[in-house]
């Protein structure tokens, strides 16, 4: 779980997507036109990432007690 955790693939995807809607476009005429670009990308991107698990709570658990055998045998 710690590679999902630490990972920043989140952040690189929405980076590359605003690469790519803003090269699309080329110039904007103001920066109200920017954000009316990229605000609901950004908005759509954290709803999308808000409802994901990235690890399970049994597996927690299971984890936990696997560790607290593992340090009193030890």
């Amino acid at each position: 779980h710690h590679r999902k955790i630490h990972s920043t693939n989140v952040l690189e995807r929405f980076n590359k997507e605003v690469k790519r809607r803003t090269k699309v476009v080329g110039a904007f005429p103001s920066d109200n036109s920017v954000l009316r670009l990229l605000v609901p990308l950004a908005v759509d991107t954290n709803a999308k990432w808000l409802d994901r698990k990235y690890v399970s709570w049994d597996n927690l658990v299971q984890s936990e007690e696997a560790e607290e055998e593992f340090t009193e045998n030890f």
